[in-house]
């Protein structure tokens, strides 16, 4: 770091990547702001720089001995932090820029007095982790499956046996017990990772009650779509249609394979088929019918946000979106470790929820080499009209946009 590059992060001030200390701080309240910074998406830490931005400098003997000696100790798992100091950067005045990146085994924990507590940033301040919150984050790092935990209360009886059957039977050619037969029926079902032990008791597993539940909603106030469409540009009190969809993932099929019950994913097109306007162009001498998005992408992207969503945030549905020049299809949470736009795009396969990406594969619902947006969504909205869907990634939601026309 140069003294010009400092010099702007004291004038920007203290924000979600910067933070500022006197270089006599307690070592307790230096590690958890460095693991409040790990478990976001990393920062820098000034030592020797005042509340107020101004330069004090540090005086602390063996400073970078005692850093590296404190981020072993007081943080778990100990990391390693990149140092570089900025000589006088006030007349006769050092400042030590400690720096983290996002930590990838996640999440971090402060050290004190032989306690663990977990911090994350919010803004320029560090805050403990609330139980959802670090559930996340164990979520996020692979240590834990949000869709492997038991749902209070939802035994056998609360998944629709005619879709299991139709599964197992259709899709995976298995036999099936005896619907009698509920013993047979649990360790079917925990061996597909759809129910699990908990107490002695056999009960559905968040996954399980996704794909397969009776009415998913009634234990999982995440288990849905809502789906709105606007007459204007921007979301507004005036609309054509407002719907929350509910039900299980997958659509249950007759013994020829046709649907004779529809899934989410069935349910959220038949909503955007009826709200937005048919269309016809010539191919040649002939007439071709169509929408004003194509089924196939608007079924990707309907199934990506069902799929891959972050299912541990509670009471945030899906969301479908259409507006008088484009539709919006928004999930929510955050991109899980190491997924970029830029590597969704080239192909990246990734899978927060394994269980309901196999499963949704066995129906066709998830293209079968995981790389739906680059040879589905990009090439079927050029296709169709010329644009690129929109990718757009934030704090807590990932949205996918589509326009209806070129110039929308």
């Amino acid at each position: 770091m140069t003294r010009i590059e400092l010099l702007e992060m004291l004038r920007n001030g203290e924000d979600s990547l910067v933070e500022f200390m006197r270089d006599n701080v307690r070592s307790f309240k230096l590690a958890r702001d460095l693991v409040a910074f790990l478990n976001l998406d990393g920062g820098t830490l000034l030592l020797g720089v005042e509340d107020d931005g101004s330069i004090s400098g540090v005086t602390r003997p063996r400073l970078e001995e005692w850093m590296g000696e404190l981020c072993r100790t007081k943080i778990a798992p100990p990391v390693v932090p990149v140092l570089h100091w900025v000589r006088d950067a006030a007349p006769a005045k050092d400042v030590l820029a400690v720096r983290v990146s996002a930590g990838p085994s996640k999440p971090y924990a402060q050290v004190y007095n032989s306690r663990k507590t977990y911090y994350i940033r919010v803004g320029s301040s560090s805050r403990e982790a609330s139980r959802e919150e670090l559930g996340r984050m164990y979520q996020a790092s692979g240590h834990m499956r949000h869709g492997l935990r038991p749902v209070s209360g939802a035994d056998i009886a609360a998944l629709d046996r005619r879709r299991l059957r139709d599964y197992c039977l259709r899709l995976l050619r298995a036999d099936v017990p005896a619907d009698e037969d509920r013993a047979g029926w649990e360790g079917l079902l925990t061996n597909l990772e759809l129910m699990t032990e908990s107490g002695g008791v056999h009960l559905a597993t968040v996954d399980g009650l996704l794909l397969f539940g009776k009415t998913p909603a009634r234990y999982l106030s995440q288990a849905g779509i809502r789906a709105v469409c606007y007459t204007g540009t921007e979301p507004d009190y005036a609309t054509r249609a407002d719907e929350v969809l509910r039900g299980p993932l997958v659509a249950l099929a007759g013994d020829d394979g046709k649907i004779i019950e529809n899934g989410l994913v069935e349910q959220a097109w038949d909503f955007v088929r009826r709200n937005t306007m048919p269309t016809a162009r010539l191919d040649g001498p002939r007439r071709v019918d169509g929408w004003d998005f194509p089924e196939q992408v608007v079924r990707e992207a309907i199934v990506n946000a069902l799929v891959h969503r972050d299912y541990s945030i509670a009471g945030a549905d899906v969301a479908v979106a259409i507006f008088a020049d484009r539709m919006d299809v928004v999930s929510p949470g955050r991109l899980p470790n190491t997924v970029t736009v830029e590597r969704m795009k080239g192909g990246v396969r990734y899978a927060r929820n394994q269980t309901l990406v196999n499963i949704m594969r066995d129906y066709g619902y998830v293209d079968a080499r995981g790389m739906g947006v680059r040879m589905k969504m990009i090439p079927g909205m050029r296709a169709h009209n010329g644009t690129d869907p929109e990718f757009i990634a934030e704090e807590h939601r990932f949205t996918v946009r589509l326009r209806k026309t070129a110039e929308g």
